[in-house]
């Protein structure tokens, strides 16, 4: 195909039923429309009916339905973006008072649209024209001058009449939204900064067909369920509130144990892979973060501080600081790699609009590695990495989407070291055979990685495990090693986490496991219920000979179905219920949280059976089948 020609033109060279079919395009991980053209080489994937990403067209027409409705009733709306999100669409809009009252007729009179059928016509409009009709609108305005600056024309998509400055894709037309359900009101920043003009935010879904949306919204309603700041609260894990910050979560008896026993692990598989252990504060001078590049590339998410005539900035990474250990010493080729690992506390200013739970918060704990290896042993190095992951991602049974971020628009280096390390990890990922996505533009500023990410309960996804490459900052500190030429050379340096944050990965535990943590990782592992006052003393004697797991004994004067009924509110992964008999024959009545009980049980066998699952770090309860 000639330079210039359309996804469109692809899809018809490729075959006419493909051209016919097609709806829109996925161009080097970016979806766009049909009449993009293709100026150089990409990677291109046709967009039907068929395809996942199908979905995101038909959400992002429906955003476009939800604001036509909205300005049918609401005439003062002043829209400002409506994008399709993996859940579904929202849009932002100003000058218009709603409440959750209001989308019930919003609703009914989206659905008149969608029924209505209207054809969704793309059309260009100059800039000029677009900037005048859009002259009492500042939000769009803004948008014509940033985000497509330079653009003359422009693009708009209308229907019935009603259009929208938009750059697509769409489906053909109003009736193929299918179904559709406004799901809440909600206040935003405008471009998520707390300085900005505080917007009311509508959000919506929208499916192919009804049944794929009740099914959504009944795996949503359960999903509330598990949501992780209400598990929080009612395990009493953590609190984040507001006299001590926004962000700034503090960590309970209960939730500690359960990072206590994370960090243990990890430590463990970082020592058995032979990384050392290092510490570094939690503040730098800003000298450090300006030669790492962190200071110009990361200054808006810092917290700084002026100590005297000095300037002093939170650690936003732990990076500069282990490159800087590492700058202490001396190193041959044959001391490569160096593998070092931290679990650093950093500090990044989020916007507090974005602040939610563990997810997103301004103080969190990485579980961070740094290697600093030769080139050659890159992909050796990188492997390694991953089976760790994967070693992580086994023991907690958890689901993820991998992905290869490139470079951002905000980065360091030249377009040979990017090409370079792009190039070194995507063949990692092939040596592998892994599948993976493509994120354009998501890499660190100094760095492509490959990410490994997870789902909360709601369907989002979160960050977790990273790989990340890493040619600039070596550079920019001046590492070196000698090589058997006894010339120094730069060591390549490799960015890793098997968490991704202790913070996040918690929450997915929370919620991947509905609160009821493996027995190796719940902060209450036994639970024992004297039936009797009078059985208290057996009790306490079974807490001494279950010495080494976390055990309580329930002695309040309560009925034994009210301490049953709570030990599994509480989640608590084994009860042991002890009266008469179980006193006389020196044994327990053991009930899991499943419901399961068995009576009459030695105790030796069953604590036996508990150092076997709790070391095994199985992720369910086996001792009753």
């Amino acid at each position: 195909m000639e330079s210039g020609a359309t996804v469109e033109d692809v899809a018809y060279e490729i075959g006419p039923g493909l051209g016919r079919d097609a709806v829109a395009g996925v161009v080097d991980g970016e979806l766009v429309e049909l009449e993009t053209p293709l100026t150089e080489a990409v990677r291109l994937e046709i967009v039907t009916d068929q395809s996942d990403e199908y979905l995101a067209v038909i959400r992002h027409s429906a955003a476009h339905v939800f604001a036509q409705a909205l300005q049918r009733l609401h005439p003062e709306a002043e829209l400002a973006i409506g994008p399709p999100t993996d859940e579904g669409f929202y849009y932002d809009v100003a000058n218009v008072d709603l409440d959750e009252d209001d989308l019930e007729a919003i609703e009914a009179e989206m659905a008149e649209i969608v029924d209505a059928d209207y054809e969704i016509e793309r059309l260009e409009k100059s800039r000029e024209e677009a900037l005048e009709q859009y002259a009492d609108n500042s939000f769009k305005t803004a948008i014509l001058n940033e985000e497509a600056a330079g653009e003359d024309p422009v693009t708009f998509y209308r229907q019935d009449g009603w259009e929208d400055l938009c750059k697509g894709p769409h489906v053909d037309s109003t009736g193929e939204v299918g179904a559709f359900k406004l799901l809440n009101i909600s206040s935003a920043y405008w471009r998520g900064d707390e300085n900005n003009e505080m917007l009311t935010r509508v959000s919506g879904t929208a499916f192919e067909t009804e049944a794929a949306l009740e099914e959504y919204l009944e795996n949503r309603a359960e999903a509330k369920k598990r949501d992780h700041r209400k598990l929080g609260r009612e395990l009493d894990l953590f609190s984040i509130p507001d006299i001590t910050g926004p962000g700034l979560p503090l960590y309970h008896p209960n939730g500690k144990r359960v990072l206590d026993e994370l960090r243990q692990y990890v430590d463990q598989l970082n020592l058995d892979a032979d990384y050392e252990p290092t510490e570094t504060p939690h503040l730098f001078r800003t000298e450090l973060w300006k030669q790492s590049g962190h200071y110009d590339n990361y200054r808006d998410d810092m917290f700084l501080l002026d100590v005297g005539d000095e300037e002093y900035g939170l650690k936003p990474m732990n990076c500069p600081g282990h490159a800087t250990i590492y700058n202490q010493g001396s190193w041959s080729y044959r001391d490569l790699p160096i593998r070092y690992y931290e679990n650093g506390k950093v500090y990044r200013r989020e916007q507090r609009g974005e602040l939610s739970g563990l997810s997103r918060v301004w103080a969190f704990t990485i579980d961070d590695g740094h290697l600093f290896v030769r080139p050659e042993q890159i992909e050796q190095e990188v492997r390694a990495i991953m089976d760790l992951i994967f070693e992580v991602l086994d023991t907690f049974n958890l689901d993820y989407e991998v992905a290869l971020a490139t470079r951002p628009e905000k980065s360091v280096g030249s377009d040979e070291i990017w090409e370079r390390a792009e190039t070194q990890l995507e063949a990692v990922l092939e040596s592998a055979e892994m599948t993976y996505d493509l994120e354009p533009g998501d890499g660190a500023f100094y760095g492509p990685k490959i990410d490994f990410a997870f789902e909360d309960a709601l369907g989002r996804e979160w960050d977790g495990p990273t790989v990340q490459l890493d040619f600039n900052m070596p550079e920019r500190l001046d590492l070196t090693y000698t090589g058997e030429d006894n010339e120094d050379h730069r060591p390549v340096m490799i960015h890793r986490a098997l968490y991704g944050s202790y913070e996040r990965f918690f929450m997915v535990l929370i919620e991947h496991f509905d609160g009821k943590f493996p027995l190796w990782l719940a902060p209450e592992q036994v639970r024992i219920l004297p039936i009797s006052e009078r059985h208290h003393d057996y009790a306490k004697s079974i807490d001494e000979q279950l010495d080494g797991f976390r055990v309580t004994v329930e002695d309040r004067d309560w009925t034994i179905g009210r301490k049953i009924a709570e030990g599994h509110e509480d989640r608590v992964p084994y009860m042991l219920i002890v009266g008469d008999d179980e006193v006389e024959a020196g044994t327990v009545s053991v009930r899991d949280r499943r419901e399961r009980e068995e009576k009459d049980i030695d105790l030796e066998e069953f604590k036996e059976h508990l150092a076997l699952e709790r070391d095994q770090k199985r992720t369910g309860l086996t001792f009753i089948t």
